[in-house]
Order: C-alpha cells, then sequence, then structure tokens
C-alpha cells in the first residue's frame, strides 16, 4: 500500500512494458504510465510510429523517467523473450507488462478464412502469451510484477462478424486466470480489462455512421469509451494499490455487458 501522504498510483521506479504502444489504446496507456512517472518502453511493429509516439512522449512528460522503443512481432516467439531480456538487462526490472498488441478482422463466420483465424489468434492470443511467458519469469524472479490484458466486450457477448476476435479475446481469461493462480504467491497479478468501442483513431473509423449509432443506443451511458479512461484503469491495475486485485476481468463498457 501506498504510505500515507504519497501520491496514489505513483509508478516511479517502475519499468512499463507496452505492446501496440506506438498507436491507439496502446499509445493512452502509455501516457498514463508517463503521467505517473513510470520507465515506459513502447514495444511495437512500426518502427515509424514507435519514433514519432516516443517523441510525442517526451514532449508531454518531461518530468516523467524516460522512454524507450523496441521494435517487436509479438508472434515472433524469440524475438519475444530478446526483447524482454535486453529491458531487464537495461533497465534492471519488467515492473508492468500491459499486452495492447492486437489485430481485427471482421467476417461473417461462415466465411472466416482460416488463415485471417489462424492470424488473429496469433496476434491477439499466442503474442499475448508469449510476451506473458517471458516477462512472468523476470518477474517471478524478481518478486514483483503487474500483468494487464486487454481483452474485450466481445469475449462477454456475441457481435456480429466476430467470430475470430471474440475468440481470441475470450481465450485471454483462461490464459490470464493461470498466471494469477501460478504467479500470484510471488508478488505477481494479471488481469484483464474488457472495453467497449474506444474511440481511438481505428474505433472512429471503424464505428463512424448508423451503425455506430445503433451500437451506442445499446449501451446504458449511450456512448463509447475515451482512450484515456482505458488508460486510466489499467494505470490503476498497474499500481500497488491493486495490489490484491488478482484474476480479475475490469469491463469498461458503459453497462452494455449487465447480465
Amino acid at each position: 500500500m501506498s504510505s500515507a501522504g504519497a501520491a496514489l498510483f505513483d509508478l516511479t521506479g517502475r519499468v512499463a512494458v507496452v505492446t501496440g504502444g506506438a498507436s491507439g489504446l496502446g499509445q493512452a496507456i502509455a501516457h498514463g504510465f508517463a503521467r505517473q512517472h513510470a520507465k515506459v518502453v513502447l514495444a511495437d511493429l512500426d518502427a515509424d510510429r514507435l519514433t514519432a509516439t516516443a517523441e510525442q512522449l517526451r514532449a508531454a512528460h518531461p518530468d516523467g523517467d524516460g522512454v524507450d522503443t523496441r521494435r517487436l512481432d509479438v508472434t515472433d516467439a524469440e524475438a519475444v523473450e530478446e526483447t524482454l531480456a535486453a529491458v531487464v538487462a537495461d533497465h534492471g526490472a519488467v515492473d508492468i507488462l500491459v499486452n495492447s498488441a492486437g489485430i481485427v478482422a471482421l467476417d461473417p463466420v461462415e466465411q472466416v478464412p482460416v488463415e485471417t483465424w489462424e492470424k488473429v489468434l496469433q496476434v491477439n492470443l499466442t503474442g499475448t502469451f508469449l510476451a506473458c511467458r517471458a516477462a512472468g519469469r523476470h518477474m517471478k524472479a524478481a518478486g514483483y510484477g503487474r500483468i494487464v490484458n486487454i481483452a474485450s466486450q466481445a469475449a462477454h457477448v456475441a457481435l456480429e462478424h466476430h467470430a475470430a476476435y471474440g475468440a481470441s479475446k475470450s481465450g485471454l481469461f483462461g490464459l490470464t486466470a493461470s498466471l494469477a493462480r501460478e504467479l500470484g504467491p510471488h508478488g505477481v497479478t494479471a488481469n484483464t480489462i474488457s472495453p467497449t468501442v474506444v474511440m481511438t483513431e481505428l474505433g472512429r473509423q471503424a464505428w463512424d455512421g448508423p451503425h455506430g449509432e445503433a451500437h451506442q443506443a445499446e449501451i446504458p451511458t449511450r456512448r463509447f469509451a475515451e482512450p484515456e479512461e482505458i488508460a486510466a484503469a489499467v494505470v490503476y491495475l498497474s499500481s500497488q494499490e491493486a495490489a490484491m486485485v488478482n484474476g480479475a476481468d475490469l469491463r469498461i463498457d458503459g453497462g452494455f455487458t449487465i447480465v
């Protein structure tokens, strides 16, 4: 727990790795960590976006603990292991891992190509597993760690044309539960967050128009989520204050999946 008088959710001295951190939700999460004075390590496949986002973070948070970048394909098991080991070698630890890297492909279930199915699961589920496996070893050895995996409302309710995506995100619950059970005794927590549509650049493009308006009408709060709202929850789950939150899923969906 935080000492008396200390700022809530302070991450000073913590090293936070964000996969998919160069854009969209991952970028918002990186800003959230930088505001809390963490060392932010952006891991992403897009080298140009990595550079641009790192410069943006440094400019926006000059009093932060700095920004590092690692070009990474999360589906490459060897590269994931090497990248996490290099972060530990360079910064002394991997205290926080957020798996935000992901892709979506929308097809009617009877028309989903096998190649699409395999690619979505490879990035969203296997890529997350590889990062958790690599970071989990270092966290277990250090006796401290926070893992946050980005799931989706599509893992809770059936959405049309989301068969591959929904399956990949549902799989994160089983993975995260196993992490929480096995690593919990070693000071490492693992949780998921299940957002509704998030108003990133891609979210706005994908849900613009009548279908987006119709979906918002189904949400009790009558709107989609802003990236900063998801980032705030990630910061909480990554903090010392959330030490007793383990194996949980936090739905940030405005009540859409209320049962």
